[in-house]
């Protein structure tokens, strides 16, 4: 029988979960099983946890549908353990090194107790020193103990259902717990989310905790007796909430407060007496039904927040008096604003929703917003407002539906009167608008808040408070697989909606022609016969004259820069016809499908490129740089989707001799795909439509092709020729 049994639910916690696990699976004390539980087999969270039960026997996962929710993953978690003590971990929290040993030598030492409390951290997500906390009776989390399993069953302990089951179950704990112990050692490291519990958030679900309240009192006074510190928990919970109105929805503000005072007069101890000062004045209003004058008490103690809203504010510009005039209009319901790019054109994801919901949601009014330069590129039928124009702020303010690719905010307001103002100042989120960000790709490199650990990157990424109003505004962001979603989730943490639908600018390697290919390389100037190699890196750094001559005349070059400030413009042929410049052609997927292979170095355009299983190879000569400067999730060293060259001489042989393109580089793409590639099967744009812009529920919504029954749009040499036809882009955004 195991010492332990470590209960893990894992619901919505991808992001972390590993850290959770891997904290357990690392002790030193080695007697325990752990027990991850799954939404279903098939959950966001079910790849992590079923790589760690392949490798190690101790994880016995099991599974509790999402609609039980964290008491049903527990009681799932208890029903299928065989430790003789039980312990429950959050997903996203950790057990601090050295814990299951202190415990094991504690439950010795004080006769194998029913409950043994002892010491968390509650750890802020970004700045701040941790907190060591103690908490007891109904207070206490039921990750803040170890209890013995065989107490469980013989008093048949679960987790009451419903919202503040931790306050159920640990006034249950306390009322039937005969001998405690307590250990004054941290043993959990609680992450304090920056998005908060939900818990503290507003609602309906407030209601729950007067459920749990009552459950404890009622079996109490049934089986065990009440005792004035228990009675005095749980109604510091009541309180608490009652005292912030703001949590409870108006119209049931006064009936939670006359069902808390009944419960109070009913099951108060006789020997109970209210704490001093304000706490006890509270019960005592509480207890005759005092409402009216419960929340004057309250309310003076916010007169100084009132008096500092009542502070004038200055005179706002124009452009931002015009903007915040259109806000006080209602939403229109039926237009949607994209941007793409900062505005530089119609591109990327963006343009492929736009165009999709032309076929999937005609009545909806979709504008895109655009730089004045961008204008001419555009394609026709696309309706358009100049960033910075009067109608630009209106469709903003009024749009129920909003994406994006980089954030509104980032557009430039320097003729716009928003100098300086950040995004708290200019975009809005309006009470019923939806946003949408959609993230430039699978991370590689270091992003968002995970930043702050590389100086020399975070000085150029701006600041984290004005990151984190952004995130604050989301409602979908959009992941290519599960690992973006695990990064996503740390990087830029929120509580906006994951959707794992794929990257709908890639649905067009899924659904591309052989003779949309060949259109491509023919609009790009592909000589006939040539291997078109496409050279995307980061940092050009390659001498591409150079390398061409030393590769072999078959090959030619489509030279793509990232970071460009132009969209719309034609290729361009150097060196001889052997490089072509195709950096402002106006889709980054058209050039992709037109090349045989890539070649790039930390650039995320290999995670898009890998969907049409074609050769990559990276030329990694500044790799270690990178990493030690901008940091990486993904090591390209040890999981490459291909070669690996650090000199121009090596990269020059591995096409030279051919082996860019050999077995051993297929086994490392295929592998990088399984990773990588998940939910990119050519139907990302439908189902991003369907969910966010027709409110579809996720059930309904078409679920991802198995990697295995693709099929990539056919390579540049498996192309059936074809008549010369007008050159145009095959990319989803068509």
């Amino acid at each position: 029988m195991p010492r332990f049994s470590v209960i893990v639910p894992t619901h919505g916690v991808e992001g972390r979960l590993s850290l959770a696990l891997d904290s357990v699976l690392s002790q030193s004390f080695g007697a325990f099983e752990l027990i991850p539980v799954r939404d279903t087999p098939d959950a966001p969270a079910a790849t992590v946890i079923a790589a760690y039960a392949e490798r190690d026997t101790r994880v016995a996962p099991v599974d509790s549908p999402p609609s039980a929710g964290l008491s049903g993953a527990r009681n799932a978690g208890t029903a299928a353990a065989t430790g003789r003590y039980l312990l429950f971990l959050d997903g996203d929290d950790t057990l601090a090194p050295g814990a299951l040993a202190a415990l094991h030598a504690r439950l010795l030492s004080s006769g194998e107790p029913d409950v043994l409390s002892f010491d968390h951290e509650r750890v802020p997500w970004w700045e701040g020193e941790p907190t060591t906390l103690r908490l007891k009776g109904a207070r206490a989390p039921a990750w803040s103990a170890a209890y013995r399993r065989a107490f469980v069953t013989e008093h048949q302990l679960a987790f009451p259902c419903g919202h503040f089951t931790d306050v159920g179950w640990s006034g249950l704990v306390t009322l039937t717990a005969e001998r405690t112990a307590e250990l004054r050692s941290v043993c959990v490291r609680h992450l304090v989310r920056r998005q908060g519990s939900r818990l503290d958030a507003p609602g309906e679900h407030q209601l729950d905790l007067l459920d749990q309240v009552e459950l404890v009192l009622s079996r109490a006074c049934a089986e065990h007796g009440l005792s004035e510190a228990l009675f005095e928990q749980l109604f510091a919970a009541v309180l608490r909430t009652a005292a912030r109105p703001g949590l409870l929805p108006a119209e049931r503000r006064r009936a939670f407060f006359g069902r808390a005072a009944r419960l109070h007069r009913r099951y108060r101890p006789a020997r109970f007496r209210p704490p001093a000062g304000s706490l006890g004045v509270q019960h005592r209003l509480l207890a005759a039904g005092a409402y009216t004058a419960f929340h004057t008490l309250r309310a003076a103690h916010r007169t100084t927040a009132k008096a500092v809203r009542a502070v004038p504010r200055p005179r706002l510009p124009r452009a931002r008096a015009l903007y915040a005039a259109h806000r006080r209009r209602p939403l229109d319901e039926n237009l949607a604003v994209y941007r793409a790019d900062r505005g530089r054109g119609y591109a990327g994801d963006p343009a492929a929703i736009h165009a999709m919901a032309r076929r999937l949601a005609p009545y909806l009014r979709s504008v895109f917003l655009v730089e004045p330069e961008a204008v001419d590129a555009l394609p026709e039928g696309v309706e358009y407002a100049v960033i910075g124009s009067p109608r630009a702020w209106e469709v903003l303010a009024r749009a129920t539906y909003l994406v994006d690719d980089t954030d509104f905010a980032d557009a430039d307001f320097e003729d716009t009167g928003f100098e300086d103002t950040g995004f708290e100042d200019t975009a809005v989120k309006r009470p019923g608008s939806v946003h949408l960000r959609i993230q430039p790709g699978t991370p590689l490199t270091t992003t968002g808040v995970d930043l702050a650990m590389y100086p020399m990157a975070a000085a150029t990424a701006g600041g984290f408070d004005r990151l984190l109003h952004r995130v604050d505004r989301w409602d979908f962001g959009l992941s290519s697989n599960r690992h973006s979603t695990e990064v996503w989730e740390r990087a830029f943490p929120g509580a906006y909606e994951t959707l794992e639908y794929g990257c709908p600018r890639n649905d067009v390697y899924c659904t591309a022609t052989a003779d949309d290919v060949a259109r491509v390389r023919r609009e790009l100037g592909v000589p006939e016969g040539r291997v078109a190699l496409l050279y995307a890196p980061l940092d050009a750094r390659l001498d591409l004259e150079a390398f061409c001559e030393a590769a072999g005349e078959q090959y030619v070059v489509l030279l793509y820069a990232d970071h460009v400030d132009d969209r719309g413009g034609r290729a361009s042929s150097v060196g001889g016809g052997r490089i072509i410049d195709v950096t402002h052609h106006r889709s980054a997927e058209d050039v992709c499908l037109a090349a045989d292979a890539l070649v790039t170095d930390h650039a995320s355009i290999m995670f898009d490129y890998a969907n049409l299983d074609r050769p990559i190879v990276v030329y990694a000569d500044d790799w270690e740089v990178c990493r030690e400067t901008r940091g990486v999730y993904v090591d390209l060293m040890e999981a490459p989707p291909g070669p690996v060259a650090r000199t121009p001489d090596e990269l020059a042989r591995l096409f030279r001799d051919g082996s860019y393109s050999d077995a051993g580089s297929a086994a490392l793409r295929a592998t990088f795909r399984e990773r990588f590639c998940q939910f990119d099967d050519g139907r990302a744009a439908e189902r991003v439509v369907r969910r966010v812009l027709l409110g579809e529920p996720p059930e309904s919504i078409p679920a991802v092709i198995p990697i295995d029954r693709r099929v990539p749009a056919p390579t540049p040499s498996a192309r059936t020729p074809s008549p010369a036809s007008p050159a145009s882009s095959v990319s989803s955004a068509s």
